[in-house]
């Protein structure tokens, strides 16, 4: 240090207040995510594909209120809306998921999140219940509207009841979609860094398959290849699920019932563990 050198006190001083940890991280990081997926806190431009799918199911969800009203009769049943709405569902998950994902890849972010105290396992598992919160508000809010709707024009207490029956029944087909759609689509989005590509990969996956279960349906006529062919799509394994846990889904499975309801065990818990595995081998 030469004669002239002089130290100049900065006032640096250490943090001293609160580590708020991983757990907070994780909440923050599927708080955002969830933000993200609605346009919330973003430019107007990021708000305006979200709020155009909620008002299409929600108009959905108003018709066939307005149609009971008027003739008492419901032309879509709550259990019946996630599979109406499950294409527009689909091009939802191919535009957000990538956002949630993709972005963050391209940009090279993640050594950011992962210099603070989460686990790689964390990011993916916070994203992906950002993702599966986001879809399942999305079937689950207009089922709720349904139920506003008809039980002002519900036969007392017990027509009140009979609908919050409904409801429920539901919101179990819509967790179903939710689980099976949120998590094979966000693995997609987190091979593929750029948001096009991610977005035309969810799409061709989930439609791909669906000519193999109108083939196979067909070939079967009424066999076992028919009561199985819904297994080989992600758009019509749920409704598998339904018919085998309500006997309310146009989908035969037969005996396969059971079948069902393990291959989408099976898938989603694949899709979160190759989730997780993927970001345990991303390079930073």
């Amino acid at each position: 240090m030469s004669e002239q050198s002089v130290i100049h006190d900065i006032g640096y001083q250490r943090y001293t207040g609160p580590r708020l940890g991983r757990g907070y991280a994780a909440r923050s990081l599927f708080e955002h995510g969830l933000r993200v997926a609605f346009g919330l806190g973003r430019s107007a431009k990021a708000k305006i594909f979200p709020w155009i799918v909620i008002g299409l199911v929600m108009a959905l969800a108003v018709v066939v209120v307005a149609v009971k009203a008027q003739s008492g009769e419901m032309i879509l049943t709550y259990q019946e809306l996630p599979g109406a709405a499950s294409v527009v569902v689909m091009v939802f998950l191919a535009v957000v998921a990538p956002e949630l994902v993709s972005r963050d890849l391209r940009n090279q972010t993640l050594p950011l999140y992962f210099s603070r105290p989460i686990r790689r396992s964390d990011y993916a598992l916070a994203k992906l219940a950002a993702m599966a919160t986001a879809v399942w508000l999305l079937m689950a809010a207009p089922q709720a509207v349904m139920f506003l709707g008809s039980a002002f024009t519900a036969d007392g207490a017990s027509g009140v009841g009979a609908e919050a029956r409904g409801m429920l029944g539901g919101w179990v087909v819509a967790t179903c979609y939710t689980l099976v759609f949120s998590s094979l689509a966000l693995l997609i989005a987190s091979i593929a860094s750029r948001r096009a590509f991610a977005a035309g990969a969810i799409v061709v996956v989930f439609m791909v398959t669906t000519p193999v279960v109108a083939l196979m349906d067909e070939l079967g006529k009424g066999g076992t290849a028919s009561q199985i062919a819904a297994l080989f799509s992600p758009l019509t394994l749920p409704e598998g699920v339904r018919e085998w846990l309500y006997g309310t889904s146009s989908t035969d499975v037969g005996p396969f019932g059971p079948v069902y309801g393990l291959v989408m065990l099976l898938l989603v818990a694949g899709c979160a563990s190759l989730l997780v595995l993927r970001y345990r081998k991303v390079s930073l």
